[in-house]
C-alpha cells in the first residue's frame, strides 16, 4: 500500500537498494548492523515495502508495545521482548520459527543504538537452533544505499563466523558512524 511512496522517497533521497533477499528462502535472519539511530527504523520500514517483504517481524523492548503506541508497532510487524527477565529468548524466537512459515525476522545484532565492542551472540544462536541462514545487511547512510549481503549458515566455528559478518558490516557507514561496531 505505501510502497509507491517509499519507492519515491527512496529516489527523492538518492537511496537505493544494492543486493537481494533470495526469493526461494522463506525463513531466515535479516541481521542489520551498524544500528545507531532510529532513522535505522524508518529506512527499514521503507526497504522492507519497497522488498515487499510486510509479512517481516522485528524484535523490540516491550516498552515500545505498551499504550497508547503497542498497537501501532504490532501491526508493524513487532514482537514484544522484556529484557528486564532472564527469559530464554533463543528457544523464545525458535519456537516462533518451528511454527511459522514463512518467517523473516530483521534483528539487530549489536541489540543497542549505542556503541558497543562487539555483536551480542542471540541471532547466532537463534540460526543455528532453528536451521535458518543469517543474511548480513546495513543501512549505509553515507552511500544512501540498503546493503544486502549473501546468506551465512552458522557453522561450529563461531569465531571465524562473526569475524565473516563483521567484515561485512564494517564496510557500511550508520547514521551515526562514531556509533558503529569497533571490533
Amino acid at each position: 500500500m505505501l510502497r509507491p511512496f517509499y519507492l519515491l522517497l527512496f529516489k527523492l533521497t538518492g537511496w537505493r537498494i544494492r543486493g537481494q533477499f533470495p526469493e526461494h528462502l522463506t525463513r531466515y535472519i535479516a541481521a542489520v548492523a551498524p544500528h545507531t539511530s532510529n532513522w535505522d527504523f524508518v529506512v527499514g520500514l521503507a526497504a522492507r515495502s519497497i522488498l515487499r517483504m510486510q509479512r517481516s517481524r522485528f524484535l523490540g523492548k516491550s516498552q515500545l508495545f505498551k499504550a497508547p503506541y503497542g498497537w501501532f508497532f504490532r501491526c508493524l510487524g513487532g514482537l514484544p521482548v522484556d529484557r528486564t527477565k532472564k527469559a530464554d529468548m533463543v528457544d523464545q524466537v525458535v519456537q516462533f520459527f518451528n511454527e511459522c512459515d514463512p518467517f523473516i525476522l530483521a534483528i539487530a545484532p549489536e541489540g543497542t543504538r549505542k556503541k558497543v565492542d562487539r555483536l551480542k551472540t542471540g541471532f547466532y544462536y537463534i540460526s543455528k537452533k532453528a536451521g535458518v541462514p543469517i543474511i548480513p545487511c546495513g543501512f549505509d547512510f553515507e552511500k544512501r544505499e540498503v546493503v544486502i549481503g549473501q546468506p551465512m549458515y552458522p557453522t561450529d566455528d563461531m569465531e571465524k563466523d562473526m569475524a565473516s559478518l563483521l567484515s561485512f558490516y564494517r564496510k557500511i557507514k550508520g547514521k551515526n558512524p562514531h556509533l558503529g561496531i569497533s571490533e
